[in-house]
């Protein structure tokens, strides 16, 4: 449900209507800013909503049914507007296009150093993988936290907000503490626990769809981060398992547009894991701008050939340039301009 307050309800009416929904026991209520009104969303048991006359309140204008059933990320919640998101001076959302890039995996400082040298003229936000979770027990994992200091050295470096996987609950302090973006994978995209501490971490969080999951899943995953105080949640198209094996993955182009109707938060796309080959890479990046997105993440390495995770699917440096100019005259050409300091 969602409480729509008048415009000039008091803080002190929104307060009491936060109170009464929190006293039910069975609801969480969230305070939504918007551009003429505050709104109340009023997330779990519609039937104690219901049951508190609300509408009686000094303050209230109307309690209006949320009907999908994720609530928070819903574009409903924002009366159909797109969030904008300012991270760390890098702007995501309808009016821009932002490319996340670097390194699968932190190897070394030098390889992580030169690698994040060579995008930062023509990227938004540098990526890089600390802590890795694999299909096979016996490949590389990352280098835990020392990668993470590595990560801070190259954003002091090269101006670069940091983007980089929290994949378990003892990480969590230690992500945070060097993460612009904290990145949920599509493996733990259903890892509630993971999800809700992600919440509370005080950053954004960047949120892979799963191998398999739905859209509508994605969204109500999206709730879990979103419902413990993280407001800004971006939405990560990778490709899904189909029965084709010509790709790594079977990108969803059409989850974008779908997404544009039913969310208000950005969406971007991953084409490295869709493709899982460098030469694929920059057609499907083409091909998630045209359709909408705000912007990619995308893997890098100087010598991939000799990469410790991923290698055929990153693309080399000497390469990035042309690429990222490739791609982001596609996204001129639907209005967006690149997302860069």
């Amino acid at each position: 449900m969602m409480i729509m307050m008048a415009p000039e309800a008091s803080p002190e009416q929104i307060r009491q209507v936060v109170a009464r929904l929190e006293a039910t026991g069975t609801v969480h209520p969230k305070v939504v800013p918007g551009a003429s009104q505050i709104a109340v969303a009023a997330i779990g048991d519609a039937a104690a909503v219901r049951g508190l006359g609300l509408q009686a309140l000094d303050g209230v204008d109307q309690v209006v049914p949320l009907s999908r059933p994720y609530k928070l990320a819903s574009s409903e919640l924002s009366h159909h507007a797109p969030s904008v998101f300012d991270i760390a001076g890098r702007r995501i959302g309808p009016d821009t296009f932002c490319i996340v890039a670097g390194p699968c995996t932190v190897e070394s400082r030098e390889q992580t150093l030169r690698v994040a040298e060579a995008v930062a003229p023509h990227a938004g936000m540098l990526r890089g993988g600390a802590f890795k979770p694999r299909t096979s027990p016996f490949s590389f994992k990352g280098l835990g936290r020392p990668a993470l200091e590595i990560l801070a050295e190259a954003r002091e470096r090269t101006g670069l907000p940091v983007v980089t996987e929290l994949t378990d609950l003892q990480q969590a302090d230690a992500v945070a503490e060097v993460a612009d973006v904290i990145q949920i994978g599509a493996r733990n995209m259903q890892n509630y626990a993971l999800l809700e501490v992600a919440g509370k971490l005080g950053r954004p969080v960047l949120l892979k769809r799963g191998l398999s999951s739905t859209l509508e899943e994605l969204l109500m995953a999206a709730d879990y981060v979103l419902k413990e105080g993280t407001d800004e949640v971006v939405l990560c198209e990778r490709g899904i398992r189909t029965f084709e094996t010509a790709t790594r993955f079977t990108l969803d182009l059409g989850a974008i547009p779908w997404l544009k109707l039913h969310t208000h938060l950005p969406v971007i796309v991953d084409p490295s894991h869709a493709a899982g080959d460098r030469r694929l890479v920059e057609a499907l990046a083409r091909g998630a701008a045209a359709v909408g997105a705000d912007g990619i993440i995308v893997e890098v390495h100087d010598e991939p050939e000799q990469a410790m995770c991923d290698g055929p699917q990153q693309l080399r440096t000497r390469d990035f340039p042309r690429f990222a100019t490739e791609v982001l005259a596609h996204a001129a050409l639907v209005g967006r301009r690149p997302s860069t300091g």
